[in-house]
């Protein structure tokens, strides 16, 4: 936890916005963690909030088994901000009453905020604004003491305030890029509800780890760390050699699910550039012989990540005194992967958080496992990384075996290695390249007729993907010019033996997630 004491606790209820709230108030500067809603009494005491913000979910208040709201979060009478599914829950638990409507919300409405709405629209205009509502109940009656500050188009409560009490609640999202005014709104909350001051900076975060590193790490315990190559993983070995020396030893595995060229590359990167001990490790045959047959891509996620970490075990017994095995996980991996009693659900396992064994012999340290993507670019820069590190693409642990969809095999890899190095050399020679947050090739599981100099073909289709997203929680498509993607298909139909079809993937996140797998 951060020495930071500005800090605001964000208890999930289950919403699959609730990490982009901690996003958006890391955004203004000030530290936050999420924590599952029935930890409140204990994260209340360590964690000594100045705020506290109840996230949305799926439930109703008044059904059997529904979360609660813990006595200890209006106990200390810290602030308090609901949202959604939380700004229900302070009306029911303070004896208002909660109905299912009959119209139900989702996407985007209009609201009316009226003079002296209160200090939570302290930096919003007076007049109408467009929200992001995702809900089906509605406040019917407000609790003793409240009064509504903002009203729908059809005079339901958008927004309640507690005459007298630190208490709020908003039936919409201001975390989400779809309201507008929702970061002023927050803002509102932090600064001058709840007193915050914007400290949570760059060069604190890099200080306070660094120095918790060293006092976690005993002076003659060593540590061992995956590189990757990528953002991540560079700069959480940067961080932990910075605090501990020649005790790290960085290892490179290449595990045959990598792009074409990125083991050679890494290798290059590692030692000739940023000067990090590294050891590599060619364990192609391995990975390959333990996916034959998988198709499932959950399965995928666990074998790879159970293999990962028996090779750094194993590499491990060659280094004395090795204890720690350093990753580069990060708060959507984690967000994304764990399920607790009410919150997010899982979407799927990344391979550093759900393929872990029960039993590992190396314990885990995860210094940028608080941080969203574009965070870790920001330490990157702040650390003097090559920029072309820093902002490399994000590419998923289990490489390539999440793009090749059904049973992977030597040759499907080679083959999308093939088709993905075309699409990445293609979009990278766009002027606005930077704007595409990721970009690659799938090898579909299904064959296409075609036809080659006046002879029928029956060969693999392949799908490209790319998109811009601001942290990787939500994504757009990438309006890639017709032009460069008709060049793309025809290098690949050309260049590429045993390919003869390419479509372009249109869905964003959500309801379709970056990976196809």
């Amino acid at each position: 936890m951060t020495s930071d004491p500005n800090r605001i606790l964000v208890l999930d209820y289950g919403s699959q916005y609730t990490q982009l709230i901690a996003r958006r108030v890391r955004e203004l500067q000030v530290y936050c963690e999420i924590h599952p809603y029935d930890a409140a009494d204990e994260v209340i005491a360590r964690f000594a909030p100045k705020g506290i913000i109840l996230s949305g979910g799926p439930a109703s208040v008044d059904e059997e088994g529904a979360p609660g709201l813990p006595d200890s979060v209006l106990a200390t009478g810290i602030p308090v901000l609901g949202i959604c599914y939380g700004c229900q829950l302070l009306t029911h638990a303070l004896g208002g009453r909660v109905v299912a409507s009959n119209t139900r919300e989702f996407g985007r409405a209009t609201i009316g905020v009226g003079d002296g709405a209160g200090p939570l629209f302290h930096q919003v205009s007076e007049g109408t604004h467009v929200v992001w509502m995702s809900h089906s109940d509605r406040i019917a009656e407000v609790a003793p003491g409240f009064r509504v500050t903002a009203t729908t188009d059809n005079g339901v409560p958008a927004a309640i305030a507690h005459e007298s009490r630190p208490l709020f609640g908003v039936q919409f999202h201001p975390e989400v890029v779809h309201t507008p005014s929702g970061r002023e709104l927050l803002a509102s909350f932090l600064f001058g509800v709840c007193g915050c001051e914007p400290t949570w900076t760059v060069g604190n975060f890099i200080h306070d780890t660094i120095a918790r590193l060293r006092a976690e790490v005993g002076p003659d315990e060593q540590v061992i760390c995956g590189l990757s190559g990528g953002v991540d993983s560079v700069v959480a070995a940067t961080l932990v050699h910075r605090a501990i020396g020649d005790r790290l030893h960085c290892i490179f595995v290449d595990n045959g699910v990598l792009r074409k060229g990125e083991a050679h590359q890494v290798v290059a990167t590692f030692r000739d550039r940023l000067h990090l001990p590294l050891r590599a490790v060619d364990a192609r045959d391995r990975f390959l012989g333990e996916l034959s047959g998988v198709t499932d891509p959950e399965q995928k996620r666990k074998i790879i990540g159970r293999v990962f970490v028996e090779v750094f075990e194993e590499a491990a017994r060659d280094v004395a005194g090795a204890k720690y095995l350093a990753q580069g996980t990060l708060y959507p991996d984690v967000i994304e992967s764990v399920s607790f009693k009410g919150p997010s659900a899982t979407i799927k396992s990344h391979h550093n958080v759900g393929g872990l064994p029960e039993k590992m012999k190396l314990s885990l340290i995860e210094p940028l496992r608080e941080l969203f993507k574009d965070e870790v670019r920001q330490v990157g820069l702040a650390l003097d990384l090559p920029e072309d590190v820093v902002w490399r693409q994000p590419f998923p642990g289990p490489g390539l075996a999440i793009r090749v969809l059904g049973e992977v095999t030597a040759e499907a890899v080679a083959l999308l290695q093939e088709a993905d190095a075309i699409v990445r050399e293609e979009l990278a020679a766009l002027p606005e390249a930077r704007e595409i947050w990721q970009s690659f090739a799938v090898l579909l599981p299904v064959r296409s007729v075609g036809v080659m100099g006046d002879s029928r073909t029956y060969e693999n289709v392949c799908a490209i993907r790319a998109v811009s997203s601001v942290d990787g929680m939500t994504a757009d498509w990438y309006p890639v010019p017709y032009a460069t993607l008709g060049r793309i298909s025809n290098r690949i139909i050309n260049e590429v033996r045993g390919i003869n079809r390419v479509v372009y993937d249109i869905s964003s996140k959500p309801p379709a997630t970056i990976e196809w797998e």
